[in-house]
């Protein structure tokens, strides 16, 4: 489990390699889940989404196009507002809310924000091509900074947080992440953030391992990136994927397995990194929620929830928040 280290200042790394680096020499070794969403990551991600036992997309998608309008009235805006949605992606849900949000009297500007350029490319063309009359000024880059100076406008804003992302935090990030949120938000302003609900465990089994393989092969990308982007001499038949869910916690947690005893030479950190038979990579956690755990996290970081909109089977919610 050794990292065998050599002049690393002498090295100008990418965040990337930093990051691979800093969690390559914890115990268990992890790489943050964000780096899943390359150009190439992003496209896998959709081909998930596609998936039919991944039943969060869907059960979004019927929530922002059958609430669509009910969602506006309750953010009660009076004057022209800003919509801006955090890990936008391909913005096929968010397109459902949108078109709702037009046909009210109010004028708005969308704001997507991506880490990636791909996925924003993707999204400008089928927002120009389905929805002309939106006016909307796309960013790239880490939502956080990007988030911060778009707070520095008086315009009252929607803050757009979907896809059960918010699952991918560890509950002291997610404090930490919602009072960021707050911070960058006014009085009276409304965050919009997607919930996966506890349910069957088999369900939630099958929607992050899947029978294709698609989800193996969103965290077997993460070995791609190490290849091309850090010099990685990585046989990726040496390594699998594992995923388990745990019903009492409500965390699905993904990893990465070393099946034999490996040493890997990164050429672009200089850094030979050992691994043993069996040693697990944690790629991401992914948690599900019921009702009593979301309102929590609303009051302990200012907010106060205004409804919560439910798919018709119940799987998932879109809590409205107001800033309080």
């Amino acid at each position: 489990m050794a990292i065998y280290r050599n002049k690393i200042s002498e090295i100008n790394l990418s965040e990337f390699g930093k990051e691979v680096l800093e969690g390559f020499s914890q115990s268990p070794k992890s790489i943050s889940s964000k780096f899943f969403y390359n150009d190439k990551g992003s496209q896998i991600f959709r081909e998930i989404m596609d998936m039919p036992e991944y039943y969060l997309t869907n059960c979004e998608f019927e929530i922002l196009q059958n609430k669509g309008n009910t969602i506006f009235e309750a953010c009660q805006f009076d004057q022209t507002y800003r919509v801006v949605e955090l890990g936008a992606g391909d913005g096929l849900k968010t397109t459902e809310l949108l078109r709702h949000f037009l046909t009210q009297d109010l004028s708005f500007n969308f704001s997507p924000i991506d880490i990636s350029s791909g996925a924003i490319q993707t999204l400008e063309a089928k927002l120009k091509k389905s929805l002309p009359k939106l006016k909307f000024d796309s960013l790239i880059g880490d939502y956080y900074k990007e988030l911060h100076k778009l707070s520095q406008t008086g315009t009252p804003t929607l803050l757009l947080f979907l896809g059960s992302n918010i699952g991918n935090y560890k509950d002291s990030e997610v404090i930490d992440l919602l009072k960021l949120f707050a911070s960058n938000l006014k009085k009276g302003d409304k965050l919009l953030t997607g919930f996966d609900l506890k349910k069957n465990p088999q369900t939630i089994k099958l929607a992050y391992d899947d029978p294709k393989g698609i989800t193996r092969a969103f965290n077997m990308n993460l070995l791609d990136r190490m290849q091309e982007e850090l010099g990685a001499e990585i046989d990726q038949s040496k390594f699998d994927f594992y995923s388990h869910y745990d019903p009492i916690s409500g965390e699905v947690k993904s990893y990465l397995v070393s099946i034999e005893k490996q040493d890997i030479f990164f050429r672009n950190l200089q850094q030979h990194i050992s691994f043993e038979k069996n040693e697990l990579i944690y790629t991401e956690l992914s948690k599900k929620y019921d009702l009593e755990q979301i309102e929590k996290l609303a009051a302990q970081t200012g907010f106060e929830v205004v409804e919560h909109f439910f798919d018709s089977k119940g799987y998932f919610v879109d809590s409205l928040w107001k800033r309080s």
